[in-house]
């Protein structure tokens, strides 16, 4: 069984601080690793939340 409080929410990447670019056009940039992580986030929150909608509309046919 699916027990939504134990399903934490993922937690969003740590941005580059602009002094982490070295500007000599590094291929991956740190911000385009930064960029990747951030879909990734993304996806993986959208995922999250219908997790917790379906489990809140799961506990609403419980009762």
């Amino acid at each position: 069984m699916y027990d939504s409080e134990l399903d934490s929410p993922p937690q969003p990447p740590r941005c580059p601080e602009p002094q982490e670019c070295c500007d000599s056009g590094c291929d991956p940039c740190v911000f385009d690793l930064y960029n990747e992580e951030l879909a990734l986030y993304r996806a993986n929150l959208a995922q999250w939340e219908r997790r917790q909608r379906e489990a809140g509309q799961q506990a609403g046919t419980d009762k």
